[in-house]
């Protein structure tokens, strides 16, 4: 452990002796500016050659996927109810799955919508979109936007193919800025703008993507409005006709992912005296097959309270629908509902009066779910109860975290743009044309980075260098976030977990990552001081 401490205080120190010489050189340069694009070289080659230093020793597998990441710091000491959505969080499922949504949708288009035979021969395209993309409806376009509603240039898309910055600065006005009305829904659609949140949402989004893409290749006159309306309905159609439902309960072992883990987080928690409850959109006979796969024939046990067909989110925002209760075979019974009796199923409902009915309130409940709008948003905002995301990308983003490629390339660009805002004073046509080049290898080492999650759209928490909308929302609506409920059997049910503090922008410069990009936000006081 000393050793380790030691070789970081090294690494920091090689680090130090690098910056000081770059703004030493920098003030070298503004004497000598005859010499200055010379000098502005020697620092970045100076830099270049002490990359290694600039990365942490065994940087790379430093993150696991089973790892929970606090956004609030939670005790599960203080947590005595633990409550599941089931749907990607208590059963997840294959990839598929998000196959056969796609072609029973894709054929929907075609023979119930009368769409163009010719669809029929886009296949589905895996890890061609990704999950809390935005589309915007009236013109056709799938994008990423980031936590300040802008749109991430290269990932904005018509069809299957990326549309140049310059028509898409030219189509919102020369500005790649989208106005808060238009994405700021409170469930993530805003009247010309939909943000597609859940992983049920990827078929979708590929549906279209690839009938824009028949449209515009035949050079056929259509109306985005009305092949957004078709497809969403299409995508629905699936769903309320039951054929995911059939398709999963006829082949449990192709679709269900995980089931051991399940089984193993849930007879955890209640060996440990944690009361649990389950909260699903999904009908019973769907969920009680899934359960009895995962979990066995007696999985009600675990269970103080289970409720289907819940409607969420307006489960959690209104007090209108009564519970009822459901027979052993799912038929509904007829009596009022004065208790959630454990052993029962109850169907629909509301928060308000579950709450009154178990008395479970606040922090003491925490809630997985995988939908940040429909599963966490309410529960967080408006009762204060604990939350849990459950994303499986994790697994993906952390591999890719881990490799050798990413950790020297995003290095590699924190240094460079360290020493392009350094370095930008000088202003004679040799040092200028440095800094272009530094400008554009900037840029190439975003795509490169870009590209090593998912070539169209990138990683789904960061755009270049902002937060993602979707990452922001899940930092607003959830306590902790995970890829799974599996990896709540790597923690004692009396940890605490603590978010990280992550350093403001005016805060000292205490961070690696700090102290690569230019801690020294004014570098150049004297040659500035015309301005003041």
């Amino acid at each position: 452990m000393f050793g380790s401490s030691l070789t970081n205080k090294n690494n920091l120190a090689h680090l130090s002796i690098i910056i000081i010489s770059s703004c030493r050189l920098s003030v070298h340069c503004s004497q000598q500016s005859a010499d200055s694009a010379k000098t502005i070289r020697r620092v970045e080659n100076s830099m270049e050659t002490h990359l290694t230093y600039l990365i942490p020793p065994s940087v790379c597998n430093l993150l696991n996927s089973s790892t929970i990441y606090a956004n609030n710091e939670v005790s599960l000491a203080e947590v005595d109810i633990y409550g599941f959505d089931y749907d990607y969080t208590l059963a997840l499922y294959s990839d598929a799955l998000n196959t056969m949504i796609y072609n029973t949708a894709r054929d929907f288009l075609i023979e119930h919508f009368k769409y163009p035979e010719g669809i029929r021969k886009y296949d589905y395209i895996p890890n061609f979109a990704a999950r809390g993309l935005h589309y915007d409806i009236q013109k056709g376009l799938l994008m990423k936007i980031d936590a300040f509603h802008y749109i991430q240039l290269g990932t904005v898309y018509r069809g299957l193919n990326p549309v140049p910055d310059e028509e898409v600065l030219r189509l919102y006005g020369g500005t790649h800025h989208v106005p808060l009305q238009q994405v700021s829904g409170f469930y993530g659609k805003g009247p010309k703008v939909k943000q597609f949140m859940d992983i049920f949402s990827i078929p979708e989004m590929t549906l279209l993507a690839v009938a824009n893409d028949f449209f515009i290749s035949n050079d056929i006159e259509y109306d985005p409005e009305h092949l957004y309306k078709d497809v969403s309905e299409a995508i629905g159609m699936v769903h309320i006709k039951g054929y995911m439902y059939k398709w999963i309960m006829q082949d449990l072992e192709k679709y269900i992912l995980g089931r051991d883990e399940t089984y193993a987080v849930l007879h955890r928690l209640v060996s440990h005296g944690k009361k649990l409850f389950l909260i699903t959109n999904s009908p019973f006979s769907f969920v009680d097959k899934g359960m009895r796969y995962m979990v066995g024939k007696d999985w009600r046990d675990f269970f103080d309270v289970v409720i289907v067909q819940a409607d969420k989110p307006h489960f959690f925002n209104d007090c209108v629908k009564p519970f009822r209760r459901l027979d052993g075979n799912g038929d509904l019974q007829w009596d009022k509902i004065n208790s959630l009796d454990k052993g029962q199923i109850y169907k629909q409902g509301n928060l308000y009066d579950f709450l009154r009915l178990t008395g479970w309130r606040g922090s003491s409940v925490l809630y997985f779910g995988d939908h940040l709008y429909s599963d966490l948003a309410d529960l967080m905002l408006r009762h204060g109860w604990r939350t849990g995301a459950i994303v499986p990308e994790l697994d993906l983003e952390t591999k890719v975290v881990n490799t050798e490629q990413y950790a020297q390339s995003l290095t590699w660009l924190q240094a460079l743009t360290g020493l392009l805002e350094r370095m930008q004073m000088h202003r004679d046509s040799q040092s200028r044309e440095v800094l272009q080049d530094w400008l554009k290898e900037r840029e190439e080492l975003r795509l490169r980075t870009k590209n090593l999650f998912n070539p169209q759209f990138g990683s789904i928490f960061r755009t270049c260098h902002n937060p993602t909308y979707f990452s922001r929302r899940l930092c607003r609506f959830s306590d902790v976030y995970m890829a799974s409920i599996s990896c709540l059997l790597n923690y004692d049910l009396s940890y605490t977990f603590y978010p990280r503090r992550t350093p403001l922008q005016h805060e000292a410069p205490l961070w690696m990552d700090q102290l690569c990009t230019g801690c020294m936000k004014t570098p150049f006081l004297e040659e500035m001081a015309h301005i003041r």
